[in-house]
């Protein structure tokens, strides 16, 4: 199957998501399609799987013009995506979600589906428990079933917009397997939509690099990297520099804590945190680090043990008590935790202003919007919904709305889905604060981010959380290891 899409045109009132795209794809190959977060990427996919419809321009399948006006269309012409954001029903079961896709019967046929998915789950090795809530699964686990979905409905044509977000890495190498077979064994095309320049040259065949919603490019693999970086961005990218600083009081004390959840307790975990300091926690996912990091923000139950905030018990408290002492939270989940989809960035900025007026001012609210999407340079106007913003300009506005003289900051994942200049804008950001005397604990699955922003990394495996390591004197090689519950020095006796 070929699809061809020539010269197409989508904008959202000023903004040129898509000016005049062409591309390609060929049979049984792995496109990559690169640029950095605004770029007009994931605008570019929806239009050809039919989530939006082009304000002009050309899709061809198999040399036939086609125009899809929803998702069920292009499906029907073999064409499916998979989107960063699951979509998916997480209160149901799995079984559910997957007939969904395909029997939508008052009655479906649950014997039938359980079969096609064993059968389907059998030839990948996704290892997914039909009867298992969506919500016990991994972000990983999820994708699997949104793959096993489109499979399942026949795509020939598989889009995967930003998917190696939020899995852990062995969940990546399985993915990568897969599309490889996807290709190379079941001639199926793959459209590998990324901003990460080494998953694109490991994984991928040929690769078209957008930038500012236009082709800059299109390379065959295998290119140097620094080729690729200058198409993306128009220049090179001088290497980060991470200005050390003098830390001060104690701000978070954590002291022999137990965090119970349905799939895992947190056992015996302590770490003091001082003003200034930058602690990054590291493990694959569901290891524990994210019931720690948020019970140190008041949202997760802490069943024995303490948690000290400047000297103040806070085991029990709430967290709106944490707000209001100074912490702040900022969710991996951007529209499922950290904002209102369907609100306007002037509307986020409504809700955060608690000290406001009872009535709210919209016109200077406008003012106060705009002023930060100029300085936090956000793509988008005050009128914008949150949800037409691209991953990058989603984590610029959370960023945006966080309030100042912060005393702990908690993130999990702060460069999800982020491109390298993005990345290094938002770590800009973060390293302001710390030298406003801010705590900032976060959790990454990047290693190389985790050391070279980190003062101090804490490892965690199982539900046990390690001694913390200094960052300076700490390997790739040897976070891999306790990541994967191995000591170096054991594993080469």
């Amino acid at each position: 199957m070929r699809v061809e899409i020539v010269d197409l045109h989508k904008h959202f009132g000023p903004v040129r998501a898509n000016d005049g795209v062409s591309l390609t794809l060929e049979t049984g190959s792995i496109h990559g399609l690169l640029g950095e977060n605004g770029a007009g990427k994931s605008t570019l996919m929806k239009c050809l799987s039919g989530y939006q419809l082009p304000d002009r321009g050309t899709i061809r399948v198999d040399g036939q013009t086609v125009v899809f006006s929803s998702p069920s269309e292009a499906i029907q012409h073999g064409i499916g995506m998979l989107h960063q954001d699951p979509l998916d029903f997480p209160q149901m079961r799995v079984l559910d979600n997957f007939l969904l896709a395909f029997d939508r019967r008052m009655l479906p046929n649950r014997r039938r589906g359980r079969a096609i998915l064993r059968e389907l789950g059998e030839r990948f090795q996704f290892a997914l428990d039909p009867e298992a809530e969506v919500t016990s699964l991994t972000i990983g686990e999820r994708q699997q079933l949104e793959i096993l979905r489109l499979l399942a409905l026949g795509a020939q044509v598989i889009i995967l917009d930003e998917p190696t977000t939020g899995i852990s890495a062995p969940q990546k190498i399985k993915l990568f397997a897969t599309l490889r077979r996807l290709a190379e064994e079941e001639g199926r095309s793959v459209v590998f939509v990324s901003h990460k320049l080494a998953e694109v040259e490991s994984l991928c065949d040929r690769v078209t690099v957008l930038r500012q919603g236009r082709v800059t490019g299109e390379v065959e693999m295998p290119c140097s990297v620094e080729r690729m970086v200058v198409l993306m961005f128009g220049r090179h990218i001088p290497p980060a520099e991470c200005k050390r600083v003098e830390l001060g009081p104690p701000v978070l004390r954590v002291e022999q804590a137990t965090i119970p959840s349905y799939r895992l307790t947190v056992q015996d975990a302590g770490i003091e945190v001082r003003a200034g300091e930058v602690v990054g926690l590291a493990g694959l996912e569901g290891s524990g680090q994210r019931l720690f990091l948020r019970a140190c923000a008041g949202l997760e139950r802490v069943a024995a043990g303490r948690v000290h905030l400047g000297g103040q018990e806070m085991t029990a408290a709430p967290y709106r008590r944490f707000l209001a002492a100074g912490v702040a939270y900022v969710p991996a989940n951007r529209l499922e935790e950290g904002l209102v989809g369907e609100l306007t960035v002037t509307e986020h900025v409504a809700l955060v202003n608690r000290s406001g007026p009872f009535f709210i001012d919209w016109p200077a609210t406008r003012e106060q919007a705009m002023a930060q999407i100029q300085h936090f340079n956000v793509i988008g106007r005050p009128e914008s919904p949150v949800s037409a913003l691209s991953g990058g300009n989603q984590q610029r506005l959370l960023l945006a709305l966080l309030p100042a003289g912060l005393r702990l900051l908690l993130m999990e994942h702060p460069t999800r889905g982020l491109d390298v200049e993005s990345a290094r804008w938002i770590w800009q950001q973060l390293m302001a604060r710390r030298e406003e005397g801010t705590a900032i604990v976060f959790i990454s699955a990047d290693l190389d981010e985790l050391l070279e922003y980190s003062d101090r990394i804490v490892v965690f495996f199982g539900g046990q959380m390690s001694a913390p390591l200094p960052a300076c004197d700490t390997t790739v090689e040897q976070l891999g290891y306790l990541i994967a519950g191995r000591e170096r020095d054991k594993e080469t006796r």
